[in-house]
């Protein structure tokens, strides 16, 4: 198990851009959350970039000493069930078209923004994906 300080450098090492920190990855998170909740209008690969935030936390999750998991959990949690509602469960139909979906444990990538706006939502609609318009959100 490595330590918060640690696990930064460990995963820049195995292919991560930078050295980031739980706290950044955190927020991340958090923030993308946030956006999905309002409408996400970017495009589908800044979309699906952007997701990467909490691939990143999933594997620091398996490295992390204990106590630093039982100490950040709670701060991903409450995103994880934000993201859960502001988002629609199709298995991964719709990204898929657009990037190759990791394993079925990383489940935020099988589901997509419940209000489609913007290049993002143009891109799920043209595959068939359902959601509402961000005035009758």
């Amino acid at each position: 198990m490595v330590t918060e300080t640690e696990v930064g450098e460990l995963l820049h090492q195995r292919g991560w851009r930078t050295a980031f920190t739980v706290a950044e990855r955190v927020n991340a998170w958090a923030a993308l959350v946030g956006v999905i909740e309002r409408g996400y209008g970017d495009d589908i690969y800044e979309y699906t970039s952007d997701l990467y935030c909490r691939n990143w936390l999933h594997e620091a999750w398996l490295l992390l000493d204990d106590y630093i998991v039982r100490l950040w959990s709670p701060q991903i949690k409450a995103p994880d069930g934000r993201y859960k509602a502001a988002t629609v469960d199709d298995d991964g139909q719709a990204l898929e078209q657009f990037h190759r979906l990791p394993g079925p444990d990383l489940w935020w990538w099988r589901r997509h923004p419940r209000i489609l706006t913007g290049d993002l939502g143009r891109s799920l609609r043209s595959v068939g994906a359902i959601g509402t318009d961000p005035d009758t959100a």
